[in-house]
């Protein structure tokens, strides 16, 4: 299954064109994504008799594309987990996944533009979980059954707030306006190819800053989910950020952030593209 939001309703993308989830499943199933997700169940039966459009079919022409997620309840955000990025940000492997959060006033679409808070705004490409049905106590055998399904973001960081004082502030310093780009669509975890087969990568300006597989992740999602749920309610529509592989700006010597009119593509194999300008 393939789901945007498009002109702010919920929208398969089947093999026969862009269909109106409220429309036609004759108001069962509602417009607004984020209620949709409360029924998470019974639409992703309904949806399985419509097949999915290829991952290679273009979006919904003269259209607005909205975040999947736009008002999540919970955004569950972890860092350090691909191996290299934890060693170019000077920090060994973890033991436990490192969790923070950011907060949901950064959510943005995948083709937003994005407002430099300063000189030292970095890129960190991701694969998002988003939550389709909530639990605590979830096991990883079961985990992706919890999950609607995978979509690309930006965890955009400011570094210099980030990093202000002792302890780091990660919340703040990645929570700006815009800091959360999601898009450009959802795809349900069987839709997905395999991870090793499913290559994150972000550019800037046409050269390639990361590009990894997601089977360099230390704590795959299944484990990550097991982890986060035995202390967190998890509930529909949730955001887990699974961590960036290296390549960041601030792990680079010198360092390198992001500067005005520069362009941010990221983007994951089966899922797409979302791209932002730099203003």
């Amino acid at each position: 299954m393939r789901l945007a939001v498009v002109d702010a309703r919920a929208t398969l993308l089947t093999d026969a064109g862009p269909v109106d989830v409220e429309r036609e499943s004759e108001g069962r199933f509602p417009s607004d994504v984020t209620r949709l997700y409360e029924k998470w169940a019974a639409f992703r039966e309904w949806a399985r008799g419509y097949p999915s459009a290829p991952s290679t079919a273009p979006l919904p022409a003269s259209a607005f594309l909205g975040p999947v997620s736009p008002r999540p309840a919970q955004i569950l955000a972890v860092g350090l987990n691909y191996v290299d990025h934890a060693a170019e940000s000077g920090f060994g492997v973890p033991e436990a996944p490192i969790v923070f959060t950011k907060f949901a006033s950064s959510i943005a679409g995948p083709f937003d533009q994005l407002a430099l808070s300063g000189d030292s705004v970095d890129w960190e490409v991701e694969m998002v979980a988003v939550i389709g049905i909530g639990g605590r106590a979830i096991s990883a055998a079961d985990a992706l059954d919890h999950v609607a399904g995978f979509t690309v973001g930006q965890d955009y960081s400011d570094r210099e707030v980030q990093f202000l004082g002792a302890p780091a502030q990660f919340s703040l310093g990645k929570s700006f306006p815009g800091f959360a780009p999601l898009g450009p669509v959802l795809v349900s975890p069987e839709d997905m190819p395999a991870p090793e087969k499913t290559v994150l990568e972000c550019m800037v300006d046409g050269e390639v800053m990361q590009s990894a597989p997601l089977s360099d992740l230390i704590f795959p999602v299944p484990d990550l989910i097991a982890r986060l749920s035995a202390v967190v309610t998890l509930t529909p529509g949730d955001l887990i950020f699974t961590g960036t592989p290296p390549g960041v700006g601030f792990g680079m010597s010198p360092r390198r952030y992001l500067r005005r009119g520069e362009v941010v593509r990221a983007s994951i194999t089966g899922i797409g593209a979302i791209e932002q300008v730099c203003a």
